[in-house]
């Protein structure tokens, strides 16, 4: 685990945490020993040139490479900040999966302050916090204004979850583009996924996948076109533009349109560290940070379209690279075996993961907003 990007004594201990767990420290004893450091760290007063505190952020964002980090989460962080702030407040940003911070491990970071800011992957919570992944679970939302009714209803229990049980303080949420499928063989609907391996990135998707008779993989998301060129995976759910700046389209044939996630992540402050921001710091932030989740998610629509663009190769294609692949639009018939998909496996399955409290909690959230209630169990 090895931090690049940050100084001080807090970074070289974690640039060191590989060789505590090989001599038997687990992680969460380890952060318990950082957390008290970190908060002092992760925000300290440093010295202008005239003499003048300025307090000095280190901030934890999404993944790198993608364009919501790099036109929006870094900008907003290391130029607008300090401008906003007329120089009072400063920040340093980088990507999670540069930062040495394991997705799963991210929350539970951000409770015990070992990372007070930072983003976290709701899909990368399946394991330790199902309940959270449920307004993007795969084949609930085929569009972003059905995303955007999940996220809403689902937002008030989230934040007071977030803080009541983990200490954490929801400051905003970010969305990825469309989650499609990229193919490099011919199909031309659902039913032909039947035998492929796919790579997946979160149990729901996988969940999904194997409703179709094909077999999910999973794959970190810097693997996905070595994984492709060896043959090691036949297809690969992942953003429509994230896939062109990987360069899928020139690996992979055929794009299916339909969107089976989005990719949603959470921005959070460790409650402690939150609270110890000066007050005008705290306003501000809750100020701007909504302005740059609705950016981000401006952005997300625009990059979803712009991917189907590039990877076609059509001339409306302006941010990617172009090229030649076939982009299929999801039948009619495809569109209720999703639903039904959803409905059958995909549902059921995150409530075996997430206990029966779910389903009141799906009830009076996302399945009463969407029209998805589930019965009651007797």
């Amino acid at each position: 685990m090895v931090f690049l990007s940050f100084q001080g004594p807090f970074f070289v201990a974690m640039f060191h945490l590989p060789h505590f767990f090989r001599n038997g420290m687990h992680a969460h004893t380890w952060a318990a020993v950082c957390a008290c450091t970190a908060l002092a760290l992760w925000c300290a007063p440093i010295q202008a040139q005239d003499g003048a505190a300025v307090r000095h952020l280190r901030i934890v964002g999404g993944l790198a490479g993608i364009s919501q980090y790099t036109n929006w989460e870094e900008p907003f962080w290391t130029r607008e900040l300090p401008k906003l702030s007329r120089g009072r407040f400063s920040a340093e940003i980088v990507p999670f999966d540069r930062a040495g911070v394991p997705g799963d491990e991210m929350l539970s970071f951000l409770q015990r302050g070992v990372v007070p800011f930072g983003t976290v992957l709701l899909s990368a919570l399946t394991a330790t916090a199902p309940e959270y992944t449920a307004p993007d679970l795969a084949g609930l939302n085929p569009d972003m204004a059905s995303l955007k009714i999940s996220v809403a209803a689902f937002r008030p229990a989230l934040e007071k979850k977030l803080r009541e049980t983990h200490g954490v303080e929801l400051l905003a949420m970010y969305v990825y583009p469309a989650q499609v499928v990229f193919c490099r063989k011919p199909l031309a609907s659902l039913s032909d996924l039947s035998g492929r391996r796919v790579r997946v990135s979160s149990a729901g998707q996988a969940d999904f996948v194997e409703a179709l008779d094909a077999v999910p993989v999973h794959i970190a998301f810097a693997r996905i076109v070595p994984g492709i060129e060896s043959g090691s995976v036949d297809c690969a759910i992942t953003g429509t533009m994230s896939g062109n700046t990987l360069g899928l389209h020139a690996v992979t044939t055929h794009l299916y349109a339909m969107p089976l996630t989005w990719g949603l992540a959470l921005f959070g402050a460790n409650k402690a560290a939150w609270d110890a921001l000066p007050a005008d710091l705290r306003s501000l932030l809750r100020q701007e940070l909504p302005r740059l989740e609705s950016a981000i998610w401006s952005e997300s629509e625009r990059d979803t379209a712009q991917g189907l663009a590039c990877n076609s190769g059509a001339s409306t294609c302006i941010l990617g690279r172009k090229g030649r692949m076939q982009v299929v639009q999801p039948s009619v018939q495809d569109g209720l075996r999703r639903q039904e998909i959803f409905k059958s496996t995909v549902l059921p399955r995150w409530l075996q993961r997430c206990g029966r409290h779910c389903a009141d909690l799906w009830n009076q959230t996302i399945g009463a907003a969407r029209g998805l209630t589930l019965p009651k169990a007797p």
